[in-house]
């Protein structure tokens, strides 16, 4: 038998055995065996009495737990068996909190170690109450927003919403003892980071590389930043591709809104606030990536998210105001719906990749190409010929420009600059002139 979550071979004893017994008592028990080689084939132990009465009395002065030790045989050889119960508080050796996960030991550090506290405390991290903030000190204008939503949603009714912020807060489950929990501070307060630094997200638009073009921070409460955001992304970020039906003009922009909402919303939802690190989203012409800190439960990897998988939300009490507030669901089906979001908008299903501490998904958006069109081809002649026409405007006055400016200055992508103005020089109406940094545009 192969060794698993609950189950250790050893051929024989070494003291530093205890971090595994440390590690089963922090996850699901467990059994260690000594005297068995790694397939579980006994080989026997040759001091098993004194061991018998040594490990137990370790395990108990060291890491403060008792467990059974029973001595067993096999084909006349003597192996020990060390059967190690759950803990329900939180067991250290020398300081050093272990766990078990599949087949392995790993020291918790870091966010997985501050989860794994709070979570053999019965706490959450968004449900820590928070000293020294009351009702009046958190934002008007994030109780409206939460109002409006639920309301318009139908996730509450009008009369219960007509209750004071503080019987509100109270029914939401954000107040702990007459304390506002950390969710409370974090979905209601205009400046959440003055106690939690790097609650806020990050936008910002790449050309070429690692070349930042611009970006932008939305600060507040995450029920403004869940306000806000999605609208900036789409006004300034995102612009849209123009098609013609006949003389109808379709403006389809490069991904769709329903997907690129909820994995915005997933990252507020299940960002592990306390690595102090905003969410990130990079717009770049041909992927978005949307990133946040995370701790992922044990054993999930991006094959579990991709499959049907029960709600088991990071944040419990944030995702239950943006619940309420119809932001989202709790089925677990976040994914599930930017797939079929994606499917349907005919854009490659999203790409998930999981680092030690924070998850981030891509988007491939639309091309050109696949722009649904009607009309002829002449129109795409048309609009090619009529960005001729502005790059040779923009030239004529600014021949030294370069084709990052040229870009910026006609509303284009620099890669499709740079693909007509090769061909421009290959039809010969342009010319470079002179070298990369001095040299200039001649139009012919």
């Amino acid at each position: 038998m192969a060794e698993n979550q609950n189950i250790e071979w050893k051929e024989s004893w070494r003291d530093e055995y205890l971090k595994w017994i440390c590690g089963f008592a922090n996850a699901q028990g467990g059994r260690i065996y000594i005297g068995t080689n790694d397939d579980g084939t006994v080989i026997g132990v040759a001091d098993s009495k004194k061991l018998m009465e040594d490990i137990p009395n370790k395990v108990r002065d060291i890491l403060g737990i008792i467990v059974d030790v029973n001595l067993l045989a096999q084909n006349g050889k003597d192996y020990i068996e060390i059967c190690v119960n759950p803990s329900s508080y939180p067991v250290n050796y020398k300081g050093e909190y272990h766990y078990r996960s599949g087949s392995t030991k790993q020291l918790l550090r870091g966010a997985a170690l501050t989860e794994f506290l709070l979570s053999k405390t019965g706490y959450k991290w968004d449900a820590v109450p928070v000293d020294g903030v009351t009702v009046a000190d958190l934002d008007k204008e994030s109780f409206d927003i939460f109002r409006r939503e639920a309301l318009r949603s139908g996730r509450m009714m009008e009369e219960d919403l007509n209750m004071n912020n503080e019987q509100l807060l109270d029914s939401l489950g954000l107040t702990d003892n007459g304390k506002l929990k950390r969710a409370a501070i974090l979905l209601f307060h205009r400046n959440p980071e003055k106690w939690v630094t790097g609650a806020y997200i990050k936008i910002g638009y790449f050309g070429e590389g690692a070349d930042l073009r611009y970006q932008d921070e939305i600060h507040g409460s995450l029920f403004m930043q869940a306000d806000r955001v999605i609208e900036l992304i789409y006004l300034k970020y995102m612009k849209a591709i123009i098609s013609y039906n006949n003389v109808t003009r379709i403006e389809t922009y490069p991904l769709p809104k329903a997907a690129v909402r909820e994995a915005v919303y997933n990252a507020i939802i299940h960002s592990n606030y306390a690595a102090l690190i905003p969410i990130q989203i990079r717009i770049h012409e041909e992927a978005v990536y949307i990133s946040n800190d995370c701790v992922f439960p044990a054993g999930w990897t991006v094959e579990t998210l991709m499959e049907r998988h029960r709600s088991l939300p990071y944040n419990p009490n944030i995702a239950n105001g943006f619940f309420r507030a119809g932001y989202v669901e709790t089925w677990g089906r976040g994914i599930e719906k930017i797939c079929e979001a994606c499917k349907n908008y005919g854009v490659p299903m999203p790409e998930y990749t999981l680092h030690l501490e924070d998850i981030m998904v891509k988007f491939t958006p639309l091309v050109q190409s696949k722009v649904p069109n009607e009309s002829s081809g002449t129109l795409n002649g048309t609009l090619n010929g009529t960005l001729e026409e502005r790059i040779l405007s923009v030239i004529r006055k600014s021949p030294h420009i370069t084709q990052a400016e040229i870009a910026a200055k006609i509303e284009c992508s620099e890669r499709k600059v740079k693909r007509l103005m090769k061909t421009m020089i290959d039809k010969g109406m342009i010319e470079r002139v002179g070298g990369r940094k001095m040299g200039q545009w001649i139009e012919k």
